[in-house]
């Protein structure tokens, strides 16, 4: 498993606390009493063993991972106090000589790190739970787990926090504003809630109570937390305007003009709005928002892809509650809103029911056509709904329908899902879609979409096995669906040991296998293949895989195998690395003109390693490799160096290299370079409030030559394509 993966798994879950003054009781092992305290608790009081009167604290942590069910190795002490405006959370934790990690860090960066939090259940619905986690330096994360999807770590709200590194530990103090937080208009709260601490020396993950791997479900096993006596998040309004102005020089290279360089200047004023509607609604406004991204995607290789390549989606205003629009099928993508206009969002819960609504116009079509269409400057205008209910303790059901339209074109889409717990190992997935689409030819095309899944989660064996029918007619215009006309089913079978006492936390093997067809029942591609995995205490990790595969393209069969082989560990406070490589067979999916697609080996993987000198500097360097035999070859270095001069004020620098070496022989594509610098200064006081001052130049292998002025490709990576420095200035107004 990827170590960002395994750092997910370990994030997940919170760490214990107790009051103030007057003191929580404990009611029984998994539920918690809390009172309510006239004055905030302080930090230095419980690091110095001199808590008041009457606090006791949680301590009987149950490890999860790497032995589910035991205690936790190191001790925690945690207590937990409320006022009229404020969930207090204060733990005092002990780690031994030599393995507490701890950075000074961007906020939401702080899964390398010892770290611990709270997750709250405030609807107690068992399916959505708000996450608060820090570590040892008072660095923040937050998020929301929905139950069946996991973790949405872009979530940002206000909160406070606070840590000190101790001399055998650290102690941390967080402060909660119940503005921040959604929850009924009861008098009278009972929430759902766990406390989590993290330990990664150990690859160790602990609860209060106990969150075992022995059941399928995270958040139907936390405990109750009542003795909330009126509380409100009260008024809740929130303005966030921005101003944005940026210069750039770019090479603009229409398809039948000659390239020319374009300076251009564009100074952006806008506003976000947020209110809180009955407490538990959100309602998200946008007036020309700036919708660009300040952070950089992720290196990818996107050479020889036979389906689109997937780039998560990285600006604000679409992360933010993005869960509450998330189906079996990925039915809204929002990165194919380019440009918006401006927007609304609603979202929240209204007893057993979870509502989004997203409406906006589009820009980004009206500016991609050309000038001389009569649609040039037109925007589409479109809508998603998402409506859930809870059924049961732990299962759901819901609708949604999504609408996108520029022109004479429209695009529709509707499909109803469910998600059914069978039994405490067992959940079953199923969703059923229609579309309708008009084009701006006027052809139309319509048809159904069906997924299926069945998923077993345990200590020791795991399954999961699905089925995927995609009618040709389907099509969404906001989601992400790559391939259509196809027929698959697929499934994945996991055993894992557990040895006690023993380096080794875990170790066993994966079977599985995939095939799928079209709707003339043609076989299209299937994979089979094994691995197997071992996993330590001390973080770190490996494992390898076969895998036999067949693909047809272009009415060619090709049947190819592979081997692959990864390693990760992050043993040393200093020192992580990631290691992937594969060897194989491999397709070129581009050939020239008048070359059939054809077999060759295949070698590829990708390394990452990253450098902490102090607690403050990181060094990150990454390297992709591709390889088809006398076809091409594709290099992809980034390096990536992090300076966090405090909990807000950071500066980030980037140095990309792409380089595809082609035989024009053999490829449809041709032998580029391409150099790319990027320097970030960002001051994040707090989410809404934002100073960012950016640089980004690019260079690449091209010439301009003749008159009229033509491109060539030259050896070196030696014109600047892009050069752009800018600014974005918001503030948070919190009423």
């Amino acid at each position: 498993m990827p170590l960002r993966s395994r750092c997910i798994l370990l994030t997940l879950w919170s760490a214990a606390w107790l009051s103030a003054q007057n003191p929580p009781a404990l009611q029984s092992g998994r539920n918690l009493h809390i009172t309510r305290v006239s004055a905030a608790p302080v930090l230095d009081d419980y690091i110095s063993g001199a808590p008041p009167d009457g606090a006791m604290p949680v301590t009987n942590f149950i490890q999860r991972n790497p032995d589910d069910g035991k205690p936790a190795t190191s001790e925690t002490k945690a207590w937990l106090a409320y006022d009229a405006e404020n969930l207090y959370v204060i733990f005092v934790c002990k780690s031994a000589p030599g393995e507490l990690r701890a950075r000074y860090t961007k906020r939401d960066d702080i899964f390398a790190d010892d770290f611990v939090g709270v997750l709250l259940d405030t609807f107690d619905d068992r399916q959505h739970a708000f996450e608060f986690f820090v570590n040892p330096y008072g660095i923040q994360l937050d998020g929301l787990n929905t139950e069946g999807q996991g973790d949405d770590w872009k979530f940002d709200t206000y909160w406070r926090s606070e840590g000190r590194v101790t001399k055998d530990g650290f102690a941390v103090r967080m402060a909660i504003p119940f503005k921040s937080l959604r929850f009924t208009s009861m008098d009278m709260q009972t929430w759902g809630f766990a406390f989590f601490r993290n330990i990664p020396a150990r690859n160790e993950n602990s609860f209060w109570p106990s969150v075992t791997n022995r059941v399928n479900g995270f958040v139907p096993q936390f405990g109750q937390l009542d003795g909330f006596d009126n509380i409100s998040p009260g008024r809740n309004i929130r303005l966030i305007p921005y101003v944005a102005g940026l210069r750039a020089r770019l090479l603009n290279q229409p398809s039948e003009q000659p390239p020319f360089f374009n300076t251009n200047s564009n100074l952006r004023v806008g506003m976000d709005a947020k209110l809180v509607l009955r407490q538990s609604l959100t309602l998200d406004a946008t007036i020309n928002p700036d919708f660009s991204q300040v952070e950089s995607d992720d290196p990818q290789v996107t050479v020889n892809q036979r389906f689109e390549v997937f780039f998560p989606e990285k600006r604000p205003f679409f992360l933010e509650n993005a869960s509450y629009f998330q189906t079996p099928e990925n039915l809204f993508f929002s990165r194919r809103i380019s440009d918006p206009l401006g927007g609304a969002r609603l979202t929240g819960r209204l007893g057993r029911w979870s509502i989004g609504l997203l409406a906006g116009a589009d820009r980004g079509p009206g500016l991609r056509v050309d000038s001389t269409d009569p649609r040039s400057g037109d925007y589409a205008p479109g809508g998603v709904v998402r409506i859930q209910r809870n059924i049961g303790d732990e299962s759901t059901v819901g609708v949604f329908l999504s609408d996108y339209n520029f022109g004479s074109s429209h695009n529709r889409v509707g499909s109803v899902d469910a998600r059914w717990k069978i039994a405490k190992n067992w959940v079953a997935v199923g969703q059923a879609i229609a579309s309708a689409t008009r084009y701006l030819d006027g052809t139309r095309s319509a048809g159904p979409a069906y997924v299926a899944s069945l998923n077993r989660s345990g200590l020791h064996f795991n399954y999961f096995g699905n089925y995927l029918d995609r009618n040709p007619g389907f099509h969404t215009d906001l989601g992400f669906v790559p391939r259509t006309d196809i027929r698959m089913t697929n499934q994945n079978i996991n055993y894992s040991w557990r040895p006690k006492a023993t380096p080794l936390a875990d170790f066993g093997f994966n079977s599985f296998s995939n095939g799928d067809w079209n709707r003339q029942n043609r076989f299209q591609d299937g994979y089979t293949g094994g691995n197997f995995f071992l996993n330590f205490r001390r973080a770190t990790g490996f494992n390898i895989n076969h895998i036999w595969a067949y693909e047809l393209y272009q009415g060619i069969g090709f049947h190819k195998e592979a081997t692959e082989m990864f390693f990760y560990s992050d043993r040393f406070k200093r020192v992580g690395i990631q290691a992937f490589f594969g060897d194989g067979t491999g397709v070129n999916y581009s050939p020239a003109a008048g070359v059939y697609a054809s077999l060759a080996s295949n070698q590829y993987g990708n390394t990452t390693i990253t450098l902490r000198p102090n607690t403050r500097l990181r060094i990150q360097q990454t390297y992709f490799y591709t390889r088809l035999a006398h076809v091409f070859t594709n290099h992809i270095f980034r390096n990536t160096v992090n300076y966090q001069f405090s909990p807000a004020l950071s500066l980030r620098a980037i140095v990309d290299y792409n380089a595809v070496l082609s035989n024009p022989a053999l490829a449809d594509y041709e032998t580029s370079k391409k150099f790319t610098g990027d320097l970030l200064l960002a001051y994040l006081p707090y989410p809404g409030t934002a100073v960012y001052l950016g640089y980004t130049n690019s260079r690449e292998n091209l010439a301009l030559l003749g008159m009229p002025v033509t491109l060539a490709r030259t050896p070196n990576p030696d014109l600047q394509t892009t050069a752009q420095v800018f600014v974005k200035v918001s503030y948070l107004f919190r009423f």
